[in-house]
């Protein structure tokens, strides 16, 4: 009791934790698509059903199916676009700093990605899900075909002869095969390895399309003239220098 008899003051009650929050409806359908990547990512598509994301994303089959009446089959194909706006995001990186390292940084968060989503990420490029549709196999086409000309931008040849062209998208494939190669053998070598690898695989390309090809030649010049005496061309070139020599005694 106060003195003078007064009222004790008014105290707020916190909010129940876990308490409900009203959602937007890009909020729940961002909520959802998650949920599925999430599941998606380490499971085949058959074997995930729509009470599994309802339960994962905290909702009901009922709300799932108001978000994508089409059922699983639109959530799966809503998932792999949502997977595939991130994959662009992998190769959306600043023109600046030497080539080699603007890869290296792309690299590391593609890796990343398969990493986190190994399952889901061999599913969708190996295909064979009954999941699988032309609509699938087309956003997964974009993906490559946006790695692509990201590539070619940093190359400064954003409209590429097909020598060049072909260059590129021969790595992106071997990338590709390289990540899966990868996932198989239990992710070994370790990542870091398989990226510097993989910017190798990419330089010996340019350098061997290079001397074929008087284009893919000049961009190969400016590319590697921003390449710095400690960075990752000049020591591939010193590790391969004594393997021509020993090479070049056999002639």
């Amino acid at each position: 009791m106060t003195s003078g008899g007064s009222a004790p003051a008014a105290t707020t009650r916190p909010a129940p934790r876990g308490a409900y929050r009203r959602l937007s409806v890009e909020e729940r359908r961002a909520e959802l698509l998650a949920a599925a990547l999430g599941l998606f990512a380490h499971r085949p598509p058959e074997d995930v059903s729509l009470d599994d994301v309802a339960a994962a994303a905290g909702a009901s089959r009922p709300l799932v199916y108001r978000y994508f009446p089409g059922g699983k089959q639109q959530l799966y194909e809503a998932a792999i676009g949502s997977a595939a706006e991130q994959l662009r995001g992998c190769f959306t990186e600043p023109q600046t700093g030497p080539p080699t390292q603007r890869l290296s940084r792309v690299l590391t968060r593609y890796l990343a990605f398969v990493d986190e989503h190994d399952a889901g990420f061999s599913a969708l490029l190996q295909g064979g899900s009954v999941a699988e549709t032309s609509r699938t196999n087309a956003i997964v086409d974009g993906v490559r075909r946006a790695a692509a000309e990201q590539i070619l931008i940093h190359l400064g040849t954003p409209e590429p002869g097909p020598r060049l062209r072909m260059m590129v998208r021969v790595w992106i494939t071997a990338v590709e095969a390289a990540s899966l190669i990868w996932l198989d053998e239990g992710k070994q070598p370790p990542l870091d390895e398989l990226r510097t690898w993989l910017v190798d695989h990419f330089v010996a390309l340019l350098t061997a399309t290079a001397a074929r090809d008087e284009e893919t030649a000049r961009v190969a010049r400016a590319t590697l003239a921003l390449e710095g005496s400690e960075g990752a061309v000049a020591d591939l070139t010193r590790r391969i220098l004594p393997l021509v020599d020993d090479a070049a005694h056999l002639l």
